[in-house]
């Protein structure tokens, strides 16, 4: 017969030193909440066969799983993670890290309160929607700017505004799936806007485009491929020969951008300055702006480096009209993204965002550099019984749907198991407080500094310590 006597009450247990310290950090209803699921799992235990004769026993066992529980209770799910994959805009770990400066102005705006949608001259009710929008036209040389709370939602907004019960012309070859299952023709039809796909997969002439203009096309929507390249025999008309067909035409030609490149020199104090030359090919929002387009739209937690956002800029008579888009409510953004955001142009407008943006930072780095960090950090990690470490050559990637395809040479720090495998090493590494998440190929587990952040140093040296202790 199971003697349940041996568990003890709750009460006996909330007057154990241990849980008394856990009740004044959580709280006297979580603590209760947990031992009594401590309580029926003990219980769940000890009919299922456990053995436990001492209740001392069975109270530091219960201690123990109620400790750990109201650890995972206020731990959240959200948590900061140290990426050694490589991958710089790393869609699944939140894309680019912020600058710290916009972190700071972040800080600053949600402290208390601010002037969100009041005009500080008048002292009156003002907008939302003008915040970071000068520092955005001062980058791109649009016009005017607008903000919402991502890209897909700038492309909706966009075609909502401009394109409902009409016809958007697009080549068959952009028609692209993103991120998450997440389909171009699948958030256009959401608009209301008609698709008329033109060309063929590979190859879409200027002369596709005019033969599919009629008297119901609102617009023509060029998107960047930015999940893959397309190489061999294919065309594709310039931007001066779509704006040229546009003007012609009398329809207004929109870009979806995607990575929010602004260009090889833009955010360095002078021109010239070395990058990673991963971008060589991404095309850039000034360009496009320049080429006389009417309207780009792109991500801000891209390759711009700031919070997530849809920007869109261009001509101020079209943005003025999605401003004044009923949907423009539902997708307008919150003051901690426009303190973030502006934080993050400031750096550009500054000349300092190579240095200050980390996703700028990372694209600088040059393999030496992560090689001269790696030999430090394999020094103050010291032997292990666990793995043997080693540098090799490798590639970072840019991620995010930016320089698909495109490598970055780098220098990585590969773990090769003396027993066991690399998918239980890495696991390991993943089960760290902060998680390490880094890469396995061909039975190693690869560590690429360029996408640790400097002051994370001393929490990877400590978690590879810790993981390097053989097994007993």
């Amino acid at each position: 017969m199971i003697d349940y006597r041996i568990i003890p009450s709750i009460e006996q247990l909330r007057q154990r030193p241990a849980l008394r310290a856990l009740e004044s950090q959580y709280g006297r209803h979580a603590i209760v909440e947990a031992l009594r699921e401590e309580t029926d799992l003990l219980r769940r235990r000890l009919a299922d066969g456990d053995r436990l004769s001492d209740p001392s026993e069975a109270a530091a066992q219960m201690e123990r799983g109620v400790e750990g529980r109201l650890r995972q209770m206020f731990g959240g799910s959200l948590r900061p993670v140290i990426n050694a994959t490589g991958v710089l805009v790393h869609t699944n770990l939140g894309r680019a890290p912020l600058s710290a400066g916009a972190i700071e102005r972040l800080v600053r705006v949600a402290r208390g309160y601010s002037n969100l949608e009041f005009d500080l001259a008048t002292g009156r009710r003002g907008r939302r929607d003008v915040h970071a929008t000068d520092l955005l036209a001062r980058l791109t040389g649009a016009e005017a700017a607008l903000v919402v709370n991502n890209n897909a939602a700038a492309t909706l907004l966009i075609l909502s505004a401009l394109a409902r019960g009409r016809e958007v012309v697009i080549s068959r070859g952009e028609l692209v799936e993103i991120g998450g299952g997440f389909r171009v023709p699948e958030v256009m039809a959401q608009s209301g806007a008609v698709l008329r796909e033109v060309g063929t997969t590979n190859r879409t002439r200027i002369g596709d485009y005019e033969d599919a203009i009629g008297d119901r096309t609102a617009l023509v929507l060029r998107v960047h491929r930015s999940n893959f390249r397309m190489e061999g025999f294919t065309e594709q008309p310039s931007l001066n020969d779509l704006v040229a067909l546009g003007r012609r035409r009398g329809l207004p030609v929109v870009e979806d951008l995607g990575s929010g490149w602004l260009g090889e020199d833009c955010g360095r104090a002078s021109a010239g300055a070395r990058h990673a030359g991963a971008l060589r090919d991404e095309p850039s929002v000034q360009a496009s702006i320049a080429a006389g387009l009417d309207l780009v739209c792109f991500s801000g937690d891209k390759l711009l480096g700031g919070p997530q956002a849809g920007l869109i800029v261009g001509n101020s008579d079209l943005v003025e009209r999605l401003r004044r888009h009923p949907l423009m409510r539902a997708l307008r953004v919150d003051k901690l993204t426009y303190a973030a955001l502006e934080g993050t142009l400031l750096d550009y407008v500054a000349g300092r965002a190579a240095g200050a943006v980390p996703v700028a930072r990372m694209l600088e780095l040059s393999a030496d550099e992560i090689e001269a960090r790696a030999r430090v950090l394999i020094t103050a990690v010291g032997p292990s019984g666990r793995f043997v470490m080693e540098l090799r050559d490798g590639f970072s990637m840019v991620g995010g749907g930016s320089a698909p395809g495109i490598p970055i040479p780098t220098r990585l720090l590969a773990l090769r198991p003396r027993e066991g495998d690399a998918a239980a090493l890495e696991s390991a590494l993943r089960e760290r407080q902060p998680p390490v998440i880094a890469r396995v190929e061909q039975e190693l587990v690869l560590v690429d500094l360029r996408t640790v952040q400097p002051d994370e140093d001393q929490a990877l040296t400590e978690a590879l310590r810790a993981v390097g202790v053989a097994p007993k």
